[in-house]
C-alpha cells in the first residue's frame, strides 16, 4: 500500500534533535517505512527496525548511483561529474565492487595494525595537551575527538599539517550543511584542493595511503582514474574522522549518563572493546544511512515506495530494536553487542571501521586512565546537536577532570 500522510518529525517531537529515538519507537511500531519531512524540511522516506534496514541495505531497487540513476541536486548542491563524487560510496555494482577491490588492496588489515603505536603517541599528546599547565576543564571536541583522527588520518593519507582546518569546515558542511550555499562552496573549494594535493603526491610519491592508491595497479592492469582518486581522497578523509569523532564523543556521553557503567568500565579497562560495541549500538555516530535512490516502486514491509523517491535506513533505530536487542535502551558495556549495523550493512560497510574501533578503544582508554575523575561540565540540554539525518554527535562537549 502507498505510504500515508507525510509525517513531521519535529511535530512528532521538538527534541528530535536530541533524542530522535522515542520519535523512531513509535513510528516502527506502526509500520517499518514511513514517509516523512526532516528538520531541514526535505521529504524522504525512512526505513526502520533491524530486520528492515538489514533487507533495504542489500535491496538492488535502492541505488547509491545518483550521478547516473538520479537528480544528484535532491541530495547534494553539487554537479553530477563533481570528481569529489567519484568514489565507492557513489556507485552500486559493478562500478563499487572496482573501486571497492582497488582501495581495498592498499586500505589493509596490515596496514591499519601498523598505525596503533602511532594512535597511542597521538592521544598521549593530545592530553598531554588538553591538561597542562593544570587544566582542569576542555572541549572534549576541539581538544581531543576531532584531532586526534583528522590527524591519523591525514597521515595516513599524507595531507600537511597546515590544511587540516580547511578539512574540518568542508567537511562540517558535506556530512551536515548549514547551507545549500555553504554545502556548494565546500564541494567546490575542496574539488579545486585535492588534484593539487594529488599532482604533488605523483611528482614524489611516498609511503602514504594516498601516494599508493594514485599508483596501484591490479592483476588485470587496472587502475583508479584522476577522478577516481579525487572521489576516494575526498571519502577517505571524510569519513576517515567524521565516524571516529563521534564515535568518542557519543561514547563518553553515553557513559556519563551512566555513572555506574563508567565506574564499571574505569575499574576494568578490559571491558573496553565490548564497551566500545555497546557505543556503537547504543548511541552510535551514524544516525541514518547515506541516501539511496529507489530505482522503481519499491515495497517494503507492505508499504510502496515510489520510483525516485530517496530513502533512509535508520541505523539508530536499527540498533534500539527490541526484536534485536534485549532491553534495547538500556546502556550496559557487559552486552553483546554483536550484530549492530552502526557502520553500515551489505556491500557498502564501511571499510574504515577496524581503524575507526581503533581509535576509539585507545582514545577512551587512555582517556579514562590519564583522566580518572573526567566529568561532563554542562548540562544535557544545553548541547549543540550536528544539524541532519546522517550524523548524530554534537558540535561542543565540555568535560571537567
Amino acid at each position: 500500500m502507498p505510504a500515508g500522510s507525510i509525517i513531521d518529525l519535529l511535530q512528532l517531537s521538538p527534541d528530535f534533535a536530541s533524542d530522535p529515538y522515542p520519535v523512531y519507537a513509535k513510528l516502527r511500531a506502526q509500520a517499518p517505512v514511513h514517509h516523512v519531512r526532516s528538520p531541514e524540511g526535505l521529504e524522504i522516506y525512512l526505513v526502520l527496525g533491524h530486520e528492515a534496514c538489514r533487507a533495504a541495505f542489500t535491496d538492488p531497487r535502492l541505488s547509491r548511483d545518483w550521478r547516473n540513476s538520479g537528480n544528484i541536486r535532491q541530495i547534494i548542491n553539487t554537479d553530477a561529474d563533481d570528481p569529489n563524487l567519484a568514489h565507492m560510496l557513489m556507485s552500486d555494482p559493478p562500478d563499487h565492487t572496482r573501486l571497492r577491490r582497488l582501495v581495498a588492496r592498499e586500505f589493509t588489515p596490515r596496514r591499519i595494525e601498523s598505525l596503533v603505536p602511532r594512535v597511542q603517541e597521538i592521544t598521549d599528546g593530545l592530553i598531554d595537551e588538553m591538561t597542562e599547565n593544570g587544566a582542569r576543564t576542555a572541549d572534549l571536541v576541539t581538544a581531543f575527538a576531532f584531532p586526534l583522527p583528522m590527524t591519523v588520518i591525514c597521515e595516513l593519507l599524507g595531507v600537511p599539517e597546515l590544511d587540516r582546518e580547511a578539512f574540518r569546515r568542508w567537511s562540517n558542511e558535506m556530512v551536515a550543511r548549514t547551507s545549500p550555499e555553504a554545502e556548494g562552496a565546500a564541494y567546490a573549494e575542496l574539488g579545486a584542493y585535492l588534484p593539487k594535493l594529488i599532482a604533488a603526491k605523483r611528482a614524489e610519491p611516498g609511503d602514504d595511503l594516498l601516494s599508493a592508491l594514485i599508483h596501484t595497479v591490479d592483476e588485470e592492469g587496472d587502475r583508479l582514474s584522476p577522478a577516481e582518486v579525487v572521489g576516494m581522497c575526498n571519502l577517505l578523509l571524510i569519513a576517515g574522522h567524521e565516524t571516529t569523532v563521534n564515535l568518542i564523543v557519543n561514547g563518553m556521553r553515553a557513559l556519563f549518563a551512566h555513572p555506574d557503567q563508567l565506574e564499571l568500565l574505569r575499574s576494568d579497562l578490559s571491558l573496553i572493546d565490548g564497551a566500545v560495541e555497546e557505543m556503537l549500538r547504543y548511541d552510535g555516530p551514524v544516525s541514518s544511512s547515506t541516501e539511496r535512490l529507489a530505482l522503481e516502486d519499491v515495497e517494503l514491509g507492505g508499504v510502496v515506495i515510489p520510483a525516485g523517491s530517496t530513502v533512509r535506513m535508520v541505523l539508530a533505530d536499527a540498533d534500539r530494536d527490541g526484536a534485536r536487542f534485549e532491553e534495547p535502551d538500556r546502556f550496559d558495556i557487559r552486552r553483546d553487542a554483536r550484530g549492530h549495523i552502526a557502520f553500515g550493512h551489505g556491500l557498502h560497510f564501511c571499510l574504515g571501521a577496524p581503524l575507526a574501533r581503533q581509535e576509539g578503544r585507545i582514545a577512551i582508554r587512555t582517556l579514562l586512565e590519564r583522566c580518572p575523575d573526567i566529568a561532563q561540565d554542562v548540562d544535557a540540554a544545553a548541547l549543540d546537536w550536528v544539524p541532519g539525518l546522517l550524523i548524530r554527535g554534537v558540535r561542543k562537549l565540555p568535560v571537567r577532570w
